[in-house]
């Protein structure tokens, strides 16, 4: 044997203890086990969840999010709750999960892509997704006018008509220029289905933001009213987006604490870490006292979708001592375990509701009220 080369295993020749100061860190290191998932038939989803936490891998940190989760609707300084909601969530069957948490008081304001929004309106209206595969022969479904999302279809010809519907429907809205809550809104009056995520929002008083409207079916309904409204020489509405941002602001400005749950990320995500940002039109400078998010965008390569929560508390958009977590879940997988952790723990029993007072774009106050 090499001279060079001191065997470490003790009771081999040659083996050196080591220091007592490595030692002592060795053992605090070595002093939480990994705690072996035991699985029984009566076991809750909130009980898993609780479990996960004890596990490593992506099971820990979906154990994580749940415990940020427990600490933010515990804190007595009642943090305004701001989701951000991205990807293929209805086509993957999320639809009452959502709506669930925004009806258990779980959920103070929405910011969404309009995609998802759309796809509410578009069940909503009565139509459906459907089960289909990723393997399809695409140019064929082309030829059906079947949608694919991933392994799920849904109809060309419904979604036409819920374009011309958004469209017509717009139409009984004065001309003028909107934020997309206050259209949102409007939208959701016409609509009377108790599932739905835009009326339950409206039901319950939880604004919904869609800082990307234009960017999905809706605002091809809106396009359609449009022209039409050019055509036949009549006003006509029009979607403000900075509107958005000032109404969104005003919310962060007018609570003490907020916090941001990101499922996925896109649009949504940056749009809630900037209302934050935004705070110092206001003289405010502060980030979110908690947060978590779920997506499987990596941080690797710099977009925005993946970076981490820790990196947002160099922007200022995380408090630097926030409470939060990450878990590279995919979101129809980790939204239902950490939903039904919040639903079986009774994390929002009793949470009062925020009431928010609007004049025109101005919030004129912010207060939470009793639950009914």
């Amino acid at each position: 044997m090499s001279k060079h080369l001191t065997p470490t295993r003790k009771g081999s020749v040659g083996y050196r203890p080591l220091p007592s100061s490595l030692q002592a860190r060795k053992k605090r290191l070595f002093s939480q086990p990994v705690q072996q998932l035991a699985l029984t038939p009566s076991m809750r989803v909130a009980d898993l969840v609780e479990a996960m936490a004890g596990m490593s891998i992506q099971a820990r940190n979906i154990g994580r999010c749940a415990q940020v989760l427990s600490a933010l609707y515990a804190d007595p300084g009642r943090p305004t709750v701001l989701m951000g909601l991205a990807g293929p969530l209805i086509a993957a069957g999320l639809r009452k999960v959502i709506r669930d948490l925004i009806a258990s008081g779980a959920v103070d304001v929405l910011v969404s892509t309009g995609a998802i929004l759309y796809q509410d309106i578009y069940q909503a209206r009565g139509f459906r997704h459907y089960r289909g595969s990723p393997q399809a022969d695409d140019a064929e479904l082309r030829r059906m006018r079947i949608d694919r999302v991933y392994d799920t279809y849904v109809d060309e010809d419904r979604f036409w008509e819920t374009d011309n519907w958004i469209g017509h429907t717009t139409d009984k809205l004065a001309p003028g220029i909107y934020s997309s809550r206050q259209f949102m809104d409007f939208i959701a009056d016409q609509l009377d289905d108790d599932e739905s995520i835009v009326v339950t929002c409206r039901r319950c008083g939880v604004p919904m933001f869609v800082p990307a409207l234009n960017d999905s079916s809706a605002g091809i309904g809106l396009t359609e009213h449009r022209l039409r409204a050019q055509r036949e020489g009549r006003g006509f509405v029009s979607i403000d987006s900075i509107q958005d941002n000032h109404e969104l602001v005003q919310v962060v400005v007018h609570s003490t604490q907020t916090a941001a749950i990101y499922v996925a990320g896109g649009v949504p995500k940056n749009y809630i870490n900037d209302s934050v940002v935004m705070g110092y039109l206001y003289g405010l400078e502060r980030g979110h006292d908690y947060a978590i998010q779920v997506t499987t965008a990596v941080a690797a390569d710099g977009g925005l979708s993946g970076s981490t929560l820790s990196e947002a508390r160099s922007w200022g958009k995380i408090d630097a001592q926030a409470r939060y977590a990450m878990a590279w879940v995919e979101p129809s997988v980790a939204l239902p375990l950490l939903a039904g952790y919040v639903f079986g723990k009774r994390l929002t029993a009793g949470r009062p509701r925020l009431e928010l007072n609007w004049d025109g774009y101005r919030l004129a106050g912010l207060k939470a009220r009793p639950r009914r």
